[in-house]
């Protein structure tokens, strides 16, 4: 469906889902997912080209809610320090399987550029990058994977997830487009998920809203060369606790975004977060800054991109304080089944 001519004279807000598939129905447009249904069924193999669908007209009213919060702190892995480095290296990307390619001990990634898949407005950051993951997770375990329970929906769409270590700038320009074959892992079974995104009206009063929505991933071998990330344990997130998160935005190489808080942590499995987040960055990792210590997973959040009158996206920008937030799963929901 074509958006009207007057309709393009506005900042329409979209969501992610919206901008990178049209026809999907059955999965709320807040998840942090880069559109696990279909966004990158046109890649056929590395480097591939592709034909962008065209964004479907909004069906609700604009919202004035954003994913960037006050500034972009959105940082390459090879701009952070040492400390978030190695954080990063336990971070693992999700790819569909037939979007990665192992031979020869290089496994290849179906990627496109992402500001002509997403048709970025110049002067867009990270638009000339490479994209191609659907969500993100973090290393939890010696096999385990922690990421969001819409995600990964059944054991079937789970044997059919690659998990891709190292999909990084290790230095500036030098856009990954492989990785070696032995940071490629698959899917032995699912562990334990739950996923709750309806609210009904004694949930809204009980529970502040939403149930838990994680998974825990059994990998098919132990990961080697990186350590399995600390949790914290028991936490009680309290409103105005100082964030940051590690995963892949719109599917883009690893992300780091911090000089973020806890807006709202009374609900009982989740809290509210200033984040700058996006589609694909659901599964990833949100740490506190004065422990470097998981706090819980990203999972929902709000429109990623605005129309610009000229007709192509911006990301979409408030200030620090102002819009809906991003939910995040507490890691309170997920602990007891983390060794």
């Amino acid at each position: 469906m074509k958006i009207k001519p007057f309709l393009m004279l506005l900042a329409v807000t979209i969501p992610a889902y919206f901008v990178f598939v049209r026809g999907v129905k059955h999965i709320p447009s807040d998840l942090r997912d880069a559109v696990s249904d279909g966004a990158y069924t046109s890649l056929a193999g590395p480097a591939a080209e592709v034909n962008v669908p065209e964004a479907s007209a909004p069906r609700e009213k604009p919202t004035k809610s954003k994913s960037i919060y006050g500034a972009d702190d959105r940082q390459d892995y090879y701009a952070v320090n040492a400390a978030l480095k190695e954080l990063s290296d336990s971070v693992v990307s999700l790819w569909e399987s037939k979007s990665v390619t192992v031979a020869d001990g290089t496994a290849g990634l179906g990627v496109m550029a992402f500001g002509r898949a997403a048709g970025l407005c110049p002067g867009e950051r990270f638009a000339e990058q490479p994209m191609g993951a659907f969500c993100s997770g973090s290393l939890v375990g010696e096999d385990l994977v922690m990421t969001a329970g819409h995600c990964i929906v059944d054991q079937a769409k789970c044997a059919d997830t690659k998990f891709v270590f190292g999909f990084a700038l290790k230095k500036e320009g030098d856009y990954p487009r492989s990785v070696p074959a032995s940071d490629v892992y698959n899917c032995a079974s699912i562990i334990q998920r739950d996923l709750h995104t309806e609210t009904t009206f004694l949930e809204s009063v009980f529970n502040g809203g939403p149930g838990p929505d994680f998974a825990i991933i059994k990998l098919d071998r132990k990961v080697t060369g990186r350590k399995p990330l600390a949790i914290h344990r028991k936490a009680k997130p309290a409103n105005g606790d100082q964030l940051f998160v590690i995963g892949h935005p719109v599917g883009l190489p690893l992300k780091v975004a911090g000089s973020a808080k806890v807006r709202k942590a009374s609900p009982k499995y989740f809290f509210m977060a200033d984040l700058d987040t996006f589609g694909g960055n659901s599964g990833s990792a949100v740490f506190n800054a004065n422990t470097n210590l998981i706090e819980g997973i990203l999972v929902r959040g709000d429109v990623d991109f605005v129309v610009s009158p000229a007709g192509c996206r911006l990301a979409s920008v408030v200030a620090q304080d102002a819009g809906k937030g991003e939910a995040v799963t507490k890691i309170s929901a997920v602990e007891k089944y983390i060794p």
